[in-house]
C-alpha cells in the first residue's frame, strides 16, 4: 500500500494536466478557425480587395473607351463622311442614350439581375462595334450608334448598385473609390491601346477589339457571386426579409431638396466643365495644325491621372474628410482651373492644368454614388436616382458643346473660359449652402 501511494498521487497529477492540455488544443484549434475566417472573408467579393470588382471597373472603362471619341474621327477621317452627317450620328445617338438613363435606373431597381442587364449591354456594345467597322454605311452606323449610346447607360450604375449590394456602409466608400480609381486606369488604357492599335493595324481594328474586351469583361462579371450581393440593399432598402418595408414612391425624389440641388449642381458642373478640355484642344489645334489629336490625347490623360488621385483620396479619407466636404472642394476647383487656363504661357502648363482639374471631376465622380447611396437609402430607388443624376449630367455635357461654341465665336476663347469658371463657382455656392450631408458616414454604417 504504501508503495502504490506515490503511484497514485501520479496518477491524480497527470490527471490534472489532462484538462490544461485539452483546454490549450482546443485555444489553438479556435485560433485557427478564427485566423481562417479571417482570411476567408478578405477573399470573398463584399470586401475592399475584390479582384472581380477590380478588373470589372478597369475592363468596362476600356471596352466604353474604345469606342466614343472614335466613331466621328472614324467615319469622317476613314469613310469619307460630310462633318454634317457623322455629327447627326453622334447627336441621335447621344440625345437617345440621355433619354435612357432615367429607366434604366428605374428597371434597375427592380431587376434581380443586373449581373445579366450587364452582359445584355456587353453583347449590344460587340454588335454596335462591329457594324461600325464593318458596314459603315448612314443607317446601320445610326442605329449601331444609337444601340451603343443606349446600353452604355446600363454599366455605371450596375456596376454601383451590385457594390451596394456587396459592401455594408462601414466598407462602401473605400470600395468606391477603390472602383473609381480601376475605372480611371480603365480609361487611361483604353486611350493608349485604342491608339496603339489605330497606329498599328488600322482604324477598323480599333472597333474589333470591342467584343475581345467585352468578353473579358464578362467574365469578370460572372465571377462574381449572385448570393453575395445583398438584392433590397442594392436598391436602397434596407437588409431585410419578405416582410420588410417596400420602397417608397418615386415621386419622394421629385420632394427631396438635396437631391433637387444635387442634380442642378451636376448639370451646372458639366456644363462649365466639358468646355475646359474640348476649347483647349480646339486651341492648341488651330495653333499646331496636325497636332490636335495628338495633343487632345495628352490633355485627356492628364486629366485621367489627375481624377485617379482623387479616387484613391476618397477610398482611402473619404468618410473621415466628409463627402460634402470633398465634393465642395471639387466644384471650387473648376473656377480656378478656368482661371489658370487664361494664364497659360506653354503646352506642358496647360497639361498641369488639365491634371489639376482633373482632380476636382475626379472627387465629383467617385463620391456622387456614394452620396446618393446615403441619400436615398431607405427608399429603394437607388438606381434611379443614379440614372437621373446621369441624365442631367448628360445634358449639361452636350449644353456646353452649344455654349462653348457660340462663347468663342461672340468672345473668344479667354472669354469662354472665364464664363465657364462663373458657372462653375454659381454651382460652388449651391452646391455647400443648398446640400447638407444626409447621413454622416459613421452613423450610415451603424444602420447598414
Amino acid at each position: 500500500m504504501a508503495g502504490a501511494y506515490p503511484k497514485l498521487l501520479g496518477m491524480s497529477h497527470d490527471s490534472n494536466k489532462a484538462p490544461r492540455r485539452h483546454a490549450r488544443f482546443h485555444s489553438g484549434l479556435q485560433a485557427v478557425r478564427e485566423r481562417s475566417t479571417r482570411v476567408r472573408e478578405r477573399l470573398t467579393p463584399q470586401h475592399l480587395h475584390a479582384p472581380s470588382l477590380d478588373w470589372l471597373n478597369f475592363l468596362i472603362a476600356d471596352v466604353r473607351g474604345g469606342l466614343g471619341p472614335y466613331v466621328v474621327v472614324f467615319l469622317v477621317a476613314e469613310q469619307g463622311w460630310t462633318p454634317t452627317a457623322a455629327g447627326l450620328v453622334s447627336t441621335v445617338g447621344g440625345m437617345l442614350g440621355l433619354v435612357a438613363q432615367v429607366p434604366i435606373g428605374a428597371w434597375l431597381d427592380r431587376t434581380r439581375h443586373k449581373r445579366g442587364a450587364m452582359l445584355w449591354g456587353l453583347l449590344g456594345l460587340s454588335l454596335g462595334a462591329l457594324t461600325i467597322a464593318l458596314a459603315p454605311a448612314f443607317w446601320p452606323a445610326l442605329l449601331a450608334n444609337a444601340a451603343m449610346q443606349v446600353v452604355s447607360g446600363v454599366f455605371e450604375p450596375a456596376v454601383a448598385a451590385l457594390t451596394v449590394g456587396l459592401c455594408m456602409r462601414e466598407a462602401l466608400t473605400a470600395r468606391m473609390g477603390r472602383n473609381a480609381a480601376w475605372s480611371r486606369a480603365g480609361n487611361m488604357a483604353a486611350a493608349i491601346l485604342s491608339g496603339l492599335i489605330a497606329w498599328a493595324f488600322s482604324p477598323q481594328a480599333v472597333f474589333i477589339q470591342v467584343p475581345v474586351i467585352a468578353g473579358l469583361t464578362a467574365i469578370a462579371a460572372l465571377t462574381i457571386p449572385h448570393g453575395k450581393i445583398d438584392l433590397r440593399r442594392a436598391r436602397g432598402l434596407e437588409p431585410g426579409d419578405a416582410q420588410a418595408p417596400g420602397p417608397t414612391s418615386w415621386t419622394g425624389l421629385l420632394r427631396s431638396r438635396p437631391l433637387l440641388v444635387f442634380a442642378v449642381c451636376s448639370f451646372l458642373y458639366e456644363l462649365a466643365d466639358a468646355p475646359l478640355l474640348t476649347l483647349v484642344g480646339q486651341k492648341l489645334g488651330t495653333e499646331m495644325p496636325g497636332a490636335g489629336l495628338v495633343l487632345t490625347s495628352a490633355l485627356i490623360i492628364a486629366a485621367q491621372l489627375g481624377m485617379l488621385v482623387a479616387s484613391v483620396l476618397v477610398g482611402r479619407r473619404g468618410d473621415a474628410l466628409g463627402h460634402r466636404l470633398l465634393m465642395a472642394v471639387g466644384f471650387a476647383l473648376l473656377p480656378v482651373q478656368a482661371v489658370l487656363t487664361v494664364l497659360y504661357g506653354s503646352l506642358s502648363w496647360l497639361v498641369a492644368v488639365q491634371a489639376f482639374g482633373g482632380f476636382g471631376t475626379g472627387l465629383f465622380a467617385a463620391l456622387t454614388p456614394i452620396w446618393l447611396a446615403d441619400a436615398t437609402r431607405g427608399s429603394g430607388h437607388y438606381n434611379l436616382s443614379q440614372g437621373v443624376m446621369a441624365a442631367m449630367r448628360a445634358l449639361g455635357a452636350t449644353g456646353s458643346g452649344l455654349l462653348s461654341e457660340l462663347l468663342v465665336e461672340s468672345a473668344g476663347y479667354t472669354e469662354a473660359y472665364l464664363i465657364c469658371g462663373i458657372i462653375g463657382a454659381v454651382a460652388t455656392v449651391l452646391l455647400w449652402f443648398g446640400l447638407p450631408e444626409p447621413v454622416a458616414p459613421r452613423e450610415a454604417a451603424a444602420r447598414a
